[in-house]
């Protein structure tokens, strides 16, 4: 029988729709005690030069290792999903989000974090400069600022370009457009991104003198 000329060939009728979906007897049943039991990995990270071994949740994020079982709280939790920076450390010298990684995949890697970088009594050069520039003012996104910066440089030695790099077949410039744009992931909800900037320029300069 052919369909109503009101009608649709391709659309259910009412009576298609409020029918109900009859269930596979093959359907998988859910266990919930199975879903929120943790499995735990017995992991070893290698962070600012030592090695620590840890018994960890698999979904336990670095961020997480680092300040609840490594107890080294300089690394921000802020965002918590890969937007404010305020987590980075260097990670093979490559700066990452700690946050949106997870502790048993770095078992291979060398981290750094703020507290591998300098101490109160022996700072980081980067750390001095901002001091002196008043790079900061709450201070809560400052050591993934500083870890960002640090490994940003290095980028920028090894000829690593960025969106605003003019001349793909040269060395960047370490002027303030290139600084803007690669430290644009790490947010200063203070506005201090003037300070930042200076500071990073004077220990630029200094490091290439």
């Amino acid at each position: 029988m052919s369909n109503p000329p009101d009608q649709n060939p391709h659309e259910s009728s009412p009576t298609q729709l409020s029918r109900p979906t009859e269930l596979s007897s093959q359907s998988v049943s859910i266990n919930e005690n199975e879903i929120a039991t943790p499995h735990y990995a017995h992991i070893t990270l290698n962070v600012n030069g030592t090695h620590h071994e840890l018994e960890v949740d698999m979904r336990t994020t670095l961020l997480d290792a680092l300040r609840e079982h490594l107890k080294l709280t300089g690394t921000k939790k802020g965002c918590d999903h890969g937007q404010c920076g305020a987590c980075t450390v260097i990670a093979n010298g490559r700066r990452i989000n700690a946050c949106l990684t997870l502790a048993v995949m770095q078992q291979e890697a060398e981290i750094t974090t703020i507290e591998g970088l300098g101490t109160p009594d022996n700072l980081h050069p980067l750390q001095s400069a901002f001091i002196r520039h008043d790079g900061y003012q709450c201070g809560y996104c400052t050591p993934g600022q500083i870890c960002s910066s640090v490994a940003m440089l290095s980028e920028i030695e090894a000829g690593v370009p960025s969106h605003v790099t003019q001349d793909l077949a040269s060395r960047s410039e370490v002027n303030e457009a290139e600084l803007r744009e690669r430290m644009s992931g790490n947010i200063c909800r203070c506005g201090a991104y003037a300070n930042i900037i200076a500071a990073l320029q004077e220990y630029a300069g200094r490091k290439g003198s």
